[in-house]
């Protein structure tokens, strides 16, 4: 890759993070958050995307960036009140941007649908803002600051020499657009209130001219209402590729707007080297944590290499275990101390694939925001654990499952604003979206507060659509659950929104083969809960090594509660009816590995072997019954469907000490498989009873 398509691929990474901070920050302004550094820090992200574009000579995107910066800035002086209806119009404009970033990022001349309109919108508002009528968007007036007074203007009048050093342009930055923001700020309706002179005694002959330096210099004479931090501000992205002075000529506090202006005189000067502007644009803040960025690929090699590490660790300790000499205690003892190292060299180097949920949380107020207004519903949107970390593969996975579970609630479960009052509930409908940590995994709930699952409508649906017979008795949360069935729906016609019968079922997929599973909660009349349970990182875990017969198997520690040997007094073998153990006053049902993956020689009484107490994602217990336990282990998860093909019970497989693979069991598939094998029993033991009679 060359350096100028490596730079090009580094700005429009940054231009993905700059758009999200664009959309959280007005996000958090439209719920209500309008302090000025929200409106800052959309600023400064604007006008950094505008800078690199520069570089490149985006040109549509750098002309609708300053357009859109330029309105930013109005709000920044207080020249513009930020209602409800410009946050929108702010918010259609980032969706602009980011469109042009997507045509410039493809090389592509398409021009986003929306671009004339919010341009329109936009030099509107602009207008609006330096003292123009007011015009009508979107059916609302714009709000424009009132003046101190109708005939009487305050200004400061400003000489400023602003130099550019040869290299300015070669970084990106163009003059023309520092210019055009300083005659922005310039008093309206006064020609003398922005005069420029530029000095050409640094012009060489044409033959010599290069055309990637910046000969020229400037003399502007400045009238603005705008503070001095306000002037500097305009060269905050390029103070350190110029040489910059700032005079003071006058300040003005009242004069009639009739009056002719008395000329300019020189009373004060203040010369304003580059460190002093970085001075006045620093405020004490949090000190800024340093990074660099990686290439994803490059970390994707080196957490394969430290898997690979920690498998020839582990028969490096498998080997030297096996040593009887005197010398196998010193290297026993050198080899617990790398497993230690590796641990942490692991832990350390899947930190680095970690990334806060905040990045796709942040995506979701807009969704709800658009979907509300489009099916005429109030709703709210709330936020809890967005810094919660977890692995980017799954965070980049999880984007398409989180909206379609919360377009699922704001067409199906939020109800329209006139029912709920007749319900007693509040007018508007709330999601709550949430992330923590909790054994070893995280969870993901998306709740409302809306009418829940209407089970009798969903089971007719599903009787209707030949998903389920008719003769069929089914619990509430077995109804649920249908929801995850292929092709299923309970709209009555198809929209953009919902109805196609492509939904439920695609989140239920996509969660799984994220190692996941998803479970629901719901209470008609009260509201819905979707829980999702991923693991935190898709290389690595911690698990227990057992055995059955001559196999050995690989249980994830996060789902093991405790571990027996069982006696026989608590063992219940009832005929027609799984095994049962009885536990501390707990009845939990057995499940034989041996018979899970039809394992030959394996010990078939639990009072021989071992009862594993494990806890499904849905928080089922079951005692899966095993020969032996070996000891844990940290492996490394290699994808079984990748290399073969899913394999129920099984959620992966590693490579052992000894060189040979043992999968790594999904307990919660256990749980089902266990119970069909004992529903197959139980039909068996019924039948036999009956021939007994």
């Amino acid at each position: 890759m060359s350096n100028f398509n490596q730079f090009k691929t580094i700005y429009f990474e940054e231009c993905n993070e700059l758009l999200a901070v664009i959309e959280e920050n007005l996000s958090e302004i439209k719920n209500g958050d309008q302090s000025e550094d929200r409106i800052h820090a959309v600023f400064r992200a604007i006008h950094s995307i505008k800078g690199g574009a520069g570089s490149f000579s985006f040109t549509a995107l750098i002309e609708f960036a300053h357009l859109f910066e330029t309105v930013l800035d109005a709000f920044r002086n207080h020249r513009l009140i930020m209602t409800e209806e410009f946050c929108e119009i702010l918010l259609r404009s980032n969706d602009v941007l980011s469109d042009l970033v997507q045509s410039a990022s493809a090389e592509s001349d398409d021009v986003p649908l929306q671009l004339p309109g919010i341009r329109e919108k936009l030099k509107a508002m602009n207008v609006a803002s330096n003292g123009g009528d007011a015009v009508v968007l979107e059916k609302k007036t714009v709000a424009v600051k009132e003046e101190k007074s109708t005939d009487r203007k305050a200004y400061t009048a400003f000489r400023i020499t602003f130099k550019p050093k040869p290299g300015l342009m070669k970084s990106g930055n163009e003059p023309k657009f520092i210019i055009d923001e300083l005659k922005s700020l310039a008093v309206i309706n006064d020609e003398s209130a922005f005069v420029i002179q530029a000095n050409l005694d640094d012009l060489p002959e044409l033959h010599a001219l290069d055309v990637a330096v910046c000969y020229m210099w400037w003399i502007i004479d400045l009238k603005t209402e705008s503070a001095v931090q306000r002037v500097t501000d305009s060269f905050e992205f390029v103070d350190d590729e110029c040489d910059i002075a700032i005079d003071v000529l006058e300040e003005v506090e009242e004069i009639p707007a009739t009056v002719a202006p008395s000329p300019v005189q020189k009373i004060e000067t203040v010369i304003v080297p580059k460190e002093s502007i970085k001075d006045q644009k620093t405020k004490p803040q949090e000190e800024v944590a340093h990074s660099i960025r990686v290439e994803l690929d490059r970390i994707d090699r080196m957490v394969n290499t430290v898997g690979e590490m920690v498998i020839k660790q582990a028969m490096l300790l498998d080997k030297a275990q096996a040593l009887t000499n005197d010398a196998s205690n010193t290297i026993n003892k050198d080899l617990q101390d790398l497993t230690q190292h590796m641990r942490d060299l692991q832990e350390y180097v899947m930190a680095i694939r970690a990334q806060p949920v905040k990045t796709v949380f942040t995506r979701m107020p807009r969704l709800v925001r658009e979907l509300s207004l489009e099916l005429n519903k109030e709703i709210r949107i709330e936020t809890f654990g967005e810094n919660t970390e977890i692995d980017k593969t799954v965070i980049e996975r999880l984007g398409e499952p989180l909206t379609h579970m919360i377009r699922n609630a704001i067409d199906h479960g939020i109800e329209k604003t006139e029912d709920r009052i007749a319900h007693g509930k509040t007018a508007y409908g709330t999601i709550r979206l949430s992330a923590e940590h909790k054994s070893g995994r995280i969870l993901i709930e998306i709740a409302d507060d809306g009418h829940g699952i209407n089970r009798a409508r969903v089971l007719q649906k599903a009787i209707a659509q030949g998903l389920v017979s008719a003769d069929n008795t089914l619990s509430g949360e077995e109804i649920d659950n249908l929801i995850f069935l292929p092709g299923f729906s309970t709209a009555e016609t198809v929209t953009n929104i919902s109805g196609r019968g492509v939904g439920m079922d695609v989140v239920k997929k996509s969660i799984q083969s994220l190692g996941g599973r998803i479970s629901i909660a719901s209470s008609e009349g009260k509201g819905c809960r979707f829980t999702l349970t991923l693991p935190l990182t898709l290389a690595v875990l911690d698990g227990m090594i057992v055995s059955a017969g001559a196999e050995l198997y690989i249980v994830p520690l996060v789902n093991i509660i405790e571990s027996i040997r069982p006696n026989r007094s608590q063992i219940s073998k009832l005929v027609g009816c799984h095994d049962i153990l009885n536990l501390r006053n707990k009845t939990i049902p057995l499940v034989y590995l041996y018979e899970i993956f039809n394992i030959p020689n394996a010990l078939h009484d639990p009072c021989d072997g071992i009862v594993m107490i494990v806890e499904s994602e849905g928080g089922e217990l079951i005692g899966l019954v095993v020969d032996e336990l070996h000891k844990q282990q940290q492996v490394v998860i290699k994808s079984i469907e990748e290399n073969y093909d899913p394999i129920p019970g099984i959620s992966g497989a590693t490579i052992l000490g000894n060189g040979n693979v043992s999968m790594i069991l999904d307990v919660t598939s256990l749980t089902t498989l266990g119970q069909s094998i004992n529903d197959i029993r139980s039909s068996k033991g019924m039948h036999e009873l009956k021939e007994e009679r």
